[in-house]
């Protein structure tokens, strides 16, 4: 083989190299701004779904915004009536019953407040001493919900004791729960409330939860009577 002929197979293996080289170089450039852009289009989803979802927050209308600030201080009241059942005597069934309507309705106030600040609505804050109820913020709103008792008959449900705290508070709770359920047919009534998420689902839970707690509670009224 003589010199040029080799020369010439040199050159045709380098420029083979040369092109494969490159070749490889461009698909991994190519690969790499696919990359990219998949990279954007997720990020662009993903911001994409979060402003839905911030959007969705603030599908609410005034009736919303009642509900939440009202049923805070309703809810406060059933901590003040629920609270007694230990130093009054209450009964086992009814202390495991106070029990959990403390620990529902802690939760519920404190999601309610959330609610509200999230979507820049004043959140009413709760103070109670004895039994005083004090809510700062939402105005007289808060303290003028179905159900409500008075103080004269807080005063009076905290002097009873024993079976007659029992009958009592079955008795004020029942009414305290049925203005509730009230409450939420009320909101549900108007054009566009309860649509959010949040409030829908809260609405929706106070309404079981106490139409089940008033049956439970008729019951144990009744057995009362029958025994007392």
């Amino acid at each position: 083989m003589n010199i040029d002929r080799v020369f010439t197979i040199v050159l045709l293996l380098c420029s083979t190299v040369f092109v494969s080289a490159c070749s490889s170089t461009g698909n991994m450039a190519s690969e790499s701004t696919a990359n990219v852009s998949t990279t954007k289009s997720d990020a662009a989803l993903e911001a994409e779904f979060w402003a839905k979802i911030q959007a969705a927050k603030m599908t609410f209308v005034q009736a919303d915004v009642d509900f939440m600030t009202g049923m805070i201080g309703h809810h406060a009241q059933a901590l003040i009536m629920s609270e007694m059942a230990p130093k009054n005597g209450a009964g086992s069934e009814v202390q495991i019953l106070t029990s959990r309507i403390i620990n529902a309705q802690k939760d519920e106030i404190a999601t309610m407040q959330n609610w509200l600040k999230e979507r820049g609505r004043e959140a009413p804050q709760v103070h109670i001493d004895g039994t005083t109820l004090m809510v700062h913020g939402g105005g007289d709103h808060a303290m003028q919900m179905p159900g409500m008792l008075t103080q004269e008959q807080l005063e009076e449900l905290n002097a009873a004791k024993g079976v007659d705290y029992d009958r009592l508070f079955l008795t004020y709770m029942i009414q305290h729960h049925q203005g509730a359920v009230s409450m939420v047919k009320e909101l549900f009534s108007h054009d566009g409330a309860g649509q959010e998420e949040t409030s829908f689902k809260l609405a929706n839970d106070i309404q079981v939860d106490q139409i089940t707690e008033i049956a439970r509670m008729e019951l144990m009224l009744k057995a009362l009577s029958e025994t007392n």
